[in-house]
């Protein structure tokens, strides 16, 4: 039994309001989700949740979740991201038939746009950002109102379509919502809709030169796509009354096409020893602390995915932790324990020594001209899965084995291989050890031991026990790989908690690069991307790219469980 097992999951309350408006025929009936993310980069283990949660709502109740891009934003939005964030989402399990855009409604958004400024609702400001901010006040204090907030609607409606000709410079002028400047909620303070940015778009070229922010382009994006349920995380929590005010005013005047969308908000993801913000993971890589946004120490889907973490234990992670209103932060060993849960059943074991040092049989058998005979072991590919059948690994007469399996003066209760002890060899024969080939400088370079053929597939005839089996890798047809140990890329919990600085916080041993370990043949059969599990050390993932270049994903060690015993 997993340790998964001891754990309820955690309740989802979004989806109690799904069921209650199915129950009530709220929307007719209907679920309609979106995940909107900005292509201005990747997508994060953050994100997994968020999509994890509109995908899997409209999927339940017989409905449709739209990927739509909120490229509103010229000068960080490319179409690389675009094309990234639709394979990693693939990737994930869910099918995007067609991308949907905020850009596809530019049209629409200044039609509505025009409308408000007919009715009085917006209003020109020609007045510089600094200005506009410091006019809307602070929390407890009331704001000013722009001297162009009575501006006539007619040179309201040719300012406007000024700047949307591009005859306006950049920063002269914005369009505001006449809202209300003594609003206790700051986003209610007459919030900008558009800003003049002459700038080269991703989708629309050079045709634009004003651009909606989020608030104005995102619900009313959701409208016209009939979304039912407009889900975000916790920050946008203070957004929804202007979320819902501007589409009042168009439900107002009629013009809404489907009914009016709700938004409801839930608690972001947040794992120990782990930073998402976006910020944050750039200067990692400016600063040449990871190799790029697929470094797998990074919590991109990319990084994740080189790592080895398969999309379905990230995909039961997010459900099994629910959805709240209530922030917490996730031990990053319990989303490793669902990946060691999965990869258990599923990766095929290998034997590869990261450490090597040899071990010389001396008493192995040779043809005669003196080569030593080469032994074809039957070995398991995966005691989980009874139909992943076995494989045959060479054994001869000299191997390596890990460098910590050997102790020329062992340590209390160590119980691998010593002189004068004998020891199991996975699927092969016992040996014993009868001496040790040294250094100058004392360091054992060779280890000399004795085999018993009479104990060939690991049993000896007898019935004598031993009390260690251990991996190894025959010297003479082991295949070269290179091997990426991870740790925490944050030695804090909680990075920066102490300092206020997330970086100071950084693990500088995160990653040791082997570049000299030994595996069976078999191994250099595995494709790109596959995980196998190296015998006794954990589960290891093939480059996507790079043969023979295996990464750590996790260890053989259930973490999380040890966590959860120590709470008692």
């Amino acid at each position: 039994m997993s340790a998964l097992d001891d754990r309820p999951a955690a309740a989802n309350f979004v989806r109690d309001l799904v069921i209650a408006d199915c129950e009530q025929g709220t929307f007719g009936g209907r679920v309609q989700t979106r995940f909107p993310p900005e292509p201005n980069g990747y997508l994060h283990i953050g994100h997994a949740k968020a999509i994890t949660v509109d995908f899997d709502l409209a999927a339940e109740f017989g409905g449709v979740c739209n990927l739509r891009f909120d490229d509103t934003n010229p000068d960080t939005e490319d179409a690389s991201y675009v094309k990234a964030i639709v394979d990693d989402i693939g990737w994930l399990g869910y099918e995007v038939a067609t991308p949907l855009y905020a850009s596809d409604y530019f049209l629409q958004l200044v039609d509505w746009a025009v409308l408000l400024i007919r009715q009085g609702k917006a209003y020109v400001d020609e007045q510089d950002g600094e200005t506009i901010s410091e006019q809307r006040g602070g929390y407890g204090n009331p704001g000013t109102e722009s001297p162009h907030r009575d501006r006539p609607i007619e040179e309201n409606l040719d300012l406007f379509a000024r700047m949307r000709a591009g005859e306006l410079d950049e920063g002269a002028a914005v369009l505001r919502a006449r809202i209300d400047m003594q609003h206790e909620n700051m986003q209610m303070r007459d919030p900008v809709m558009y800003r003049i940015r002459a700038r080269h778009h991703h989708r629309t070229g050079d045709g634009w030169k004003i651009y909606p922010t989020y608030d104005w382009a995102h619900g009313q994006s959701d409208a016209i796509e009939g979304i039912t349920h407009s889900l975000c995380t916790l920050e946008f929590d203070g957004h929804r009354p202007l979320y819902d005010w501007y589409l009042d005013q168009l439900a107002d005047a009629g013009v809404l096409p489907y009914e009016q969308p709700r938004q409801s908000e839930f608690a972001r993801l947040e794992l120990t020893h782990t930073v998402t913000s976006k910020r944050k993971l750039l200067q990692l890589i400016s600063d040449g602390v990871v190799d790029g946004w697929d470094d797998p120490r990074m919590p991109t889907l990319r990084g994740l995915r080189r790592r080895g973490y398969p999309a379905e234990s990230i995909r039961d992670f997010c459900r099994f932790i629910g959805v709240s209103r209530t922030n917490s932060r996730n031990e990053i060993e319990l989303l490793e324990s669902f990946v060691r849960t999965r990869l258990n059943a599923v990766a095929q074991r290998r034997m590869a020594v990261l450490r090597p040092l040899e071990v010389v049989i001396d008493n192995w058998p040779t043809d005669d001209s003196g080569v030593p005979l080469v032994e074809q072991v039957e070995l398991i590919n995966n005691p989980e899965n009874a139909d992943d059948g076995t494989r045959t690994a060479p054994f001869s007469g000299r191997f390596w084995i890990e460098q910590d399996d050997f102790k020329a003066e062992p340590p209390p209760k160590y119980y691998r291989l010593t002189p004068g002890r004998e020891v199991r060899l996975r699927g092969a024969f016992f040996v014993t050890c009868v001496g040790l080939d040294t250094d100058a400088d004392g360091n054992v370079e060779r280890v000399h031991v004795t085999y018993d053929p009479e104990t060939r597939g690991g049993n000896a005839s007898d019935g004598r026990k031993v009390k260690s089996t251990m991996h190894w890798v025959s010297a003479d047809h082991a295949v070269d790989v290179q091997v990426a140990l991870y740790e925490r890329l944050f030695s804090a919990e909680i990075p920066g908690e102490a300092t206020g600085d997330v970086f100071d916080d950084l693990n500088p041993n995160s990653r040791e690069l082997l570049e000299d370990c030994k595996a069976e043949p078999a191994l250099g059969d595995a494709t790109l991307g596959s995980v196998v599990q190296f015998e006794r050390l954990g589960y290891f993932a093939h480059d996507l790219h790079a043969p023979l270049l295996f990464h750590r994903t996790v260890g053989l060690r259930d973490e999380w469980a040890n966590i959860q015993k120590r709470k008692g």
